[in-house]
């Protein structure tokens, strides 16, 4: 079924004739160029944009960017929400045979400063004032910038910079130049080969400078023919893209299978109508990041936190009865009869209404992209009735594996993808020693752009590609992530255990927004860093006629603390003795990207923590029961100070005389 559902779409003369994705574009625009491909909500209008009207856009776009000097090799760096615009200028770079890098929207200036130049960026296709700002406090230190080019002008009126260019000014050049030759861009496209680097897609750098993994053409049209083999994505599907294209995840599914399949791409609003633009749509498919889905997770239940009694009442019964049925079905055992008779009435007075609520009514191809998500997050959406599938991968070797078919193991990242053989090798992997997967076939592992030790370094003598992910196989073949091998971590009686599994589950309570768990072969026990999670501890409090000041206040509460501590007994009990945690603190302050506490896709930087929460750590596993601590902070305005906070450390079960007593010893 996998093959033949990959086979439809890549029979498709617009996807064989073709070489490189601006190659698809000119097939669809030329075979159906009045079928709907974008939608994007602007201003609280849908705005519709046919397969003509992208090509035109592209091709006004690239001519224009040809016409100030940008060609083959060259690179685009482009900073903005997922709008169409940051779309069409990523095909008009690849037009060209340049290339592209997408970058968060929240990167600072001194972060875009190392991207730009590491990449040898030549333009900056940018979305708004804040990164035209962005952009000109560092081009004069860098070389061979040749345009700032900016598609919403709102508050840059007055702004003069040699460099300065508007997206519309430069795509009116290139209408210009193509009506005057109206073959030249079909010529430019022509020259794409599927070697061709389309993305440099840079790595995270949470524990090194951030390395540009080099993604060619083939890499996506691969990973593409993966993703159609092991989840049916008809043409026509309406799909939403919102996760950053600087995540290689999105050049798979937004800006490749929308070209391939080819799907109808919707844009929302923005970040903050997300929400609401999914209720609207309704779309067939979406990928979150599993961050996302345990956000969205927690609205949930947040929400029904604040239900009456009543209400609550039946959410439970509904959702208890979705678990009896849909995975009882997904885990491949047969409901028993009581579950499927309660089911039809389960659906008509609560799920139905629930995922007509969350905009997932319709969706088939619900997935979860990147890092381990809990079982727990899977199992709730299942009950709901929605059916999230996860899909496992490295940005090196492209996606690996996923969830296919009617049943499959939520504690598993899935069964292995096909690779169409036009674009390599089937893929093949082996377990070393420590666990390390390591994978080859398909198209292969790029490279990293000017860094050839690093790529060599990442690579086995026999020509693997060594992930660093630490797994196991199921007897029935499906891939268990346990976490990085460099973050397994060994106590100091031996003990091993995985940190990410345990916070993974730990982070599916809507009281914690994040955590970093301690413990390593100096240490006697496992303990965490909890970092609370506002919003819905602000409402839990109201709830319960308590009241608090601050941030810090909150954290600190007895009556948090004990909530918190109810939650990591829950989960110590999933733990063999050795891995449970003991102690723990919570974090006295939101964790911030713009004081290094997390990189910009918020993900935690743990040295940088352990070292500016020592203090902390060390009257964790001193056995005290709290701590003064002095942390210094960066204001919204600017300003710096010092926050002076009084810590408390709060033990579980019986770990008070547990812990002190293996410190001691």
């Amino acid at each position: 079924m996998e093959r033949t559902r990959a086979a439809k779409v890549f029979s498709d003369p617009a996807v064989t004739q073709s070489q490189t994705l601006p190659q698809v574009l000119l097939a669809r625009a030329k075979a159906t160029p009045a079928a709907l491909a974008q939608r994007h909500k602007r201003l609280g209008i849908w705005r519709e944009f046919t397969w003509a009207d992208v090509l035109q856009r592209v091709r006004a776009l690239a001519l224009g960017l040809d016409d100030l000097g940008f060609g083959s090799g060259d690179s685009m760096m482009v900073i903005g929400e997922n709008e169409p615009e940051h779309f069409w200028a990523e095909y008009a770079a690849q037009s060209l045979g340049g290339k592209v890098i997408s970058v968060y929207p929240d990167q600072s200036s001194a972060e875009i400063h190392y991207l730009a130049r590491d990449s040898e960026t030549r333009i900056f296709l940018v979305q708004d004032q804040e990164q035209v700002d962005k952009c000109l406090e560092i081009a004069g230190d860098l070389e061979g910038i040749i345009a700032i080019v900016y598609w919403d002008d709102a508050g840059l009126w007055t702004y003069a910079h040699p460099l300065l260019r508007s997206y519309r000014t430069v795509s009116d050049a290139g209408a210009r130049r193509h009506d005057q030759d109206p073959k030249l861009f079909e010529a430019r496209v022509a020259r794409g080969r599927p070697g061709d680097i389309a993305v440099l897609s840079y790595t995270s750098g949470t524990t090194s400078k951030p390395k540009g993994v080099m993604i060619s053409q083939r890499y996506l049209f691969d990973n593409s023919a993966r993703v159609l083999g092991a989840v049916e994505i008809a043409p026509g599907t309406e799909y939403l893209t919102y996760i950053s294209p600087a995540w290689v995840t999105e050049q798979i599914f937004g800006l490749s299978i929308g070209l391939l399949a080819p799907m109808v791409v919707n844009f929302p609003e923005g970040p903050e109508e997300i929400l609401d633009n999914i209720r609207e749509l309704a779309v067939d498919a979406l990928v979150f990041s599993p961050r996302q889905w345990e956000n969205l997770a927690s609205i949930v239940q947040a929400r029904m936190l604040s239900a009456g009694p009543i209400r609550r009442a039946f959410y439970n019964w509904a959702m208890r009865v979705g678990r009896d049925v849909y995975v009882e079905r997904l885990e491949g055992r047969r409901p028993s009869l009581a579950a499927r008779l309660q089911l039809p009435l389960a659906e008509a007075l609560v799920l139905s209404h629930l995922r007509d609520n969350l905009g997932l009514g319709k969706a088939r191809n619900a997935m979860s992209g990147g890092a381990l998500m809990a079982p727990d997050v899977f199992r709730m959406f299942h009950a709901m009735g929605v059916k999230l599938r996860n899909v496992y991968g490295a940005t090196e070797v492209g996606l690996l594996t996923a969830h296919m078919g009617e049943s499959y193991q939520l504690e598993t990242s899935g069964r292995w993808m096909q690779v169409n053989p036009v674009y390599g090798d089937p893929l093949e992997f082996r377990i070393a020693e420590d666990g390390e997967l390591h994978v080859r076939g398909g198209s292969g592992f790029g490279g990293y752009f000017r860094k050839p030790d690093k790529t060599a370094e990442a690579q086995t003598r026999d020509g693997w590609y060594a992930t660093g992910d630490a797994v196991s196989m199921t007897d029935d073949g499906e891939l268990v992530f346990l976490d990085r091998v460099k973050d397994m971590r060994h106590l100091c009686n031996g003990h091993s255990y995985p940190p990410q599994f345990i916070e993974t589950r730990l982070r599916y309570s809507p009281f914690i927004k994040d955590l970093m768990i301690l413990g390593d072969q100096t240490r006697p026990f496992v303990a965490a860093l909890i970092n609370i999670d506002l919003e819905v501890l602000s409402r839990w409090v109201e709830e319960n006629q308590l009241s608090f000041s601050t941030y810090t206040d909150l954290s600190q509460k007895p009556e948090i603390l004990e909530l918190i501590r109810a939650e990591v007994e829950r989960i110590n009990m999933l733990l063999p003795e050795g891995s449970r945690v003991r102690r723990f603190a919570n974090f006295p302050k939101e964790l911030d990207p713009d004081e290094g506490e997390l990189t910009r896709s918020r993900k935690l930087r743990r040295a940088f923590l352990e070292e500016r929460y020592a203090d902390l750590v060390e009257a964790i596993y001193g056995g005290d029961d709290s701590v003064d601590l002095e942390i210094a902070v960066t204001y919204q305005d600017g300003r710096r100070g010092v926050l002076r906070v009084h810590v408390a450390v709060t033990d579980v079960e019986d770990a008070p005389h547990t812990a002190r007593k293996q410190h001691a010893a």
